[in-house]
């Protein structure tokens, strides 16, 4: 065959579901030279990965590192960590992210409750309140915190008290919520959490940042069952990013440079600092879109500051709009999955990708496809 010529990728504005932009900083680090997973210095760096994550997370959770792998691989360790054959679960859904944790559990063998609402609404304390009733031996309670394909943001405080009153862990989907608004997992009690780094992190998808509660790591260590999972098994990673250092697998080491780097930036701003620029950079984009007659259509008092669910005016060919931007702006922003799909478009400002600039050429960019 015929050798291609190196890559070259477009400088595109990624405005999207993910992934966000990525630091300068963050691409230098992942250039710098590798040296072995369990060379003292990049041990080092774990442990310095591991307190910084922490200190995003809001949590003193011992058992806190980052999974080999994307956020859906933090999901499946999460899961097939806690779940036994048999064990009953409840599993918020409220779009594709809850959707595919209840068939994640199935997977491992757990008997489902779904407690389901309109894509685009939240996940109520009343309904787990419902669902809890009828369960009568709970493992956990789960809920995507910032459901990805509709813009919703579950509050989860309530629904950890009640989860906790009835036996069972609370586990959160915090994909795309870390580092853009308030994440308080000790705060809230959450037994179980994993994220992703291409979201508000801003760093290369290829990491899954997860943290398990002292309870969740007793129901871990003492199953009855093997994990379904060698390569996710805690009990094991837990030897390789714990004191022992026993060999797992080869970490990506590339990417937990740049990793590294992404928590730094984040403490660096502060999180209180980068929640407030995701709220208002939301809130200019929000008052753009409504002077050319657009709206944000996830339920109001509810929806995600870094990715914005957008109606799709009556008459309007969603598909085409987006290929403009592409083409004509290198602006990339998402198309709706699942009952959403050709009504909404999605538009994310997440991490680096947050900013006012940003906000002020995607509106100027769709003004001025709309009025063709």
């Amino acid at each position: 065959m015929q050798v291609p010529p190196v890559f070259n990728p477009p400088p595109r504005r990624l405005l999207g579901p993910g992934p966000s932009d990525v630091a300068p900083s963050v691409l230098e680090a992942m250039s710098l030279p590798l040296v072995g997973h369990l060379d003292p210095v990049f041990v080092k760096m774990m442990e310095e990965i591991k307190a910084m994550q922490r200190a995003v997370m809001l949590t003193k959770n011992e058992m806190t590192f980052p999974v080999s792998g994307t956020g859906s691989a933090g999901m499946e360790f999460c899961c097939v960590n806690l779940i036994e054959p048999g064990d009953e679960v409840i599993i918020g859904v409220n779009g594709v992210f809850g959707t595919r944790m209840c068939d994640v559990a199935e997977r491992c063998g757990a008997k489902v409750t779904k407690v389901e609402s309109a894509w685009g609404t939240i996940i109520t304390p009343e309904q787990i309140a419902d669902a809890l009733k009828k369960v009568s031996k709970p493992k956990f309670v789960a809920i995507v915190h910032a459901e990805t394909s509709t813009g919703a943001l579950t509050p989860v405080e309530e629904i950890s008290k009640l989860a906790h009153a009835a036996g069972a862990l609370m586990l959160l989907d915090c994909v795309t919520s870390l580092a853009g608004c308030p994440v308080r997992i000790d705060d809230w009690n959450v037994d179980a959490v994993y994220s992703g780094t291409q979201k508000c992190l801003s760093a290369p998808p290829g990491l899954s940042p997860v943290s398990l509660s002292p309870r969740a790591m007793e129901v871990a260590t003492k199953r009855k069952t093997k994990v379904q999972s060698w390569y996710l098994d805690v009990n094991l990673l837990s030897a390789y990013w714990g004191q022992e250092r026993v060999y797992h697998h080869t970490a990506p080491i590339s990417m937990t440079y740049g990793l590294h780097e992404a928590l730094r930036r984040v403490l660096l701003e502060g999180l209180e600092n980068r929640w407030h620029r995701h709220e208002q950079n939301h809130l200019a984009l929000k008052k753009g879109l409504a002077e050319i007659g657009l709206e944000i259509v996830s339920q109001a008092g509810h929806q995600l500051w870094q990715l914005n669910a957008v109606g799709v005016p009556a008459g309007v060919d969603e598909l085409a709009v987006r290929k403009h931007l592409l083409t004509d702006y290198n602006i990339e922003i998402g198309a709706g999955l699942g009952p959403l799909k050709g009504k909404i478009w999605r538009i994310g400002l997440m991490g680096e990708a947050s900013t006012k600039e940003n906000v002020d050429a995607v509106l100027g960019a769709l003004r001025k496809i709309l009025k063709k």
